[in-house]
């Protein structure tokens, strides 16, 4: 099998990465670690409530009885591969992954800031700090931007920008502030997307109602159906692109669904098409069933989704995407290699490549990777 290239893997931003690469402006309310009452490292964000545990995100390889002890850690006290690149290089080599696509971390939660032009100013300051993470490895760190969404001729900006950074893709915010994504005003965006050939990934636990507090705290019932509704979110944005014709309109526009699995995907695309011809949707806006749309210009991320492996319309679509979600606590370091074995046992070495490395490089353009 070829060596893995993770789709989905992700820093855990340092101190100084907002406050010292944040315009002056907001400089004195930059995102920063504070401790919290119990004398923990946290991140305190102008305008949210809850602080966030470094330590939590960083539970890779952590065993869920040290989940506790897991999250009184400090910065300092967590692996370096979590922000230093040249550490990172050696957990690729250990898993046997020549290269990774990189999201942020705390990023994922400033999605969901209300001020939009102070979320603009803190994803401008990871975008340069992440610049120079990736560029002490540029053919093996491969960096998604992000950006607020703020309006679109500055998203343009934004994406124009994240070109020259050499950023390969768009990490999106869940909920743009004008209107919603598949508004005609936004053709001029995604044409852009399409000409600068950067796919927009959306991930989990970026978008209003499925993020990271609807976790661990649902709208309805019991704690653990906020793990089951994380991935809600994301189908509700590539719905959105499906029945909003967006995909009409733009046939080569790339879509990346990040760590929200990948099994669900086949009876998604037969409801959806069901939908369209019992009930008529919103065929007036697209010339194909709905499941085309998904099939042509989405790739869906996941770790350990052994469902992902079981049918055909995925496995044949070369649009499954295998990622290790390092240093999260969901992701499969230090067991990868194992973990791949035993899932894509009955898979041919075409399909395990595929999955491991070749669908990547359909999604994004990663010069220079192996």
């Amino acid at each position: 099998m070829k060596p893995c290239i993770s789709a989905d893997s992700h820093i855990i931003e340092p101190p100084h990465c907002y406050t010292e690469f944040i315009e002056p402006k907001y400089r004195a309310i930059a995102p920063r670690i504070e401790k919290n009452d119990k004398g923990v490292d946290c991140f305190r964000v102008e305008g949210m409530d809850n602080r966030l545990s470094l330590g939590f995100l960083a539970g890779a390889g952590v065993s869920t009885a040290d989940f506790a002890r897991q999250r009184a850690l400090n910065f300092d006290q967590l692996p370096r591969a979590c922000w230093n690149p040249l550490d990172r290089l050696a957990i690729q080599d250990e898993e046997d992954i020549t290269a990774e696509i990189i999201y942020a971390s705390i990023g994922m939660v400033l999605c969901g800031l209300e001020d939009y032009n102070y979320k603009a100013a803190c994803f401008t300051a990871y975008n340069r700090w992440l610049e120079t993470f990736c560029g002490a490895a540029p053919t093996r760190l491969y960096g998604l931007a992000q950006t607020a969404v703020n309006s679109i001729d500055e998203t343009i900006k934004d994406f124009r920008r994240a070109k020259q950074m050499g950023m390969v893709g768009m990490m999106m915010t869940g909920n743009p502030r004008y209107e919603d994504y598949d508004h005609p005003d936004y053709d001029a965006l995604w044409e852009c997307a399409v000409d600068l050939d950067m796919p927009v990934a959306f991930h989990i636990l970026t978008m209003k109602g499925h993020d990271v507090a609807s976790a661990f705290k649902p709208a309805r019932g019991p704690a653990g159906l906020g793990f089951l509704n994380i991935i809600r979110g994301v189908q509700d944005i590539m719905g959105v692109f499906v029945f909003g014709g967006v995909f009409e309109r733009h046939p080569k526009l790339k879509m990346v669904i990040a760590e929200g699995d990948a099994g669900w995907v086949p009876h998604y695309m037969y409801r959806a098409d069901h939908g369209a011809e019992r009930l008529g949707g919103q065929s007036s806006l697209f010339s194909k069933p709905p499941s085309h749309y998904v099939r042509d210009n989405v790739w869906f991320t996941f770790q350990d989704d052994q469902t992902a492996y079981q049918n055909p319309t995925m496995l044949d679509n070369n649009k499954l995407l295998w990622a290790s979600d390092y240093p999260h606590t969901d992701s499969t370091y230090p067991n990868s290699q194992n973990i791949l074995s035993e899932q894509m046992a009955h898979l041919t070495e075409t399909q395990k490549n595929a999955v491991v490395h070749d669908n990547v490089l359909g999604a994004f353009t990663l010069a220079g990777a192996c």
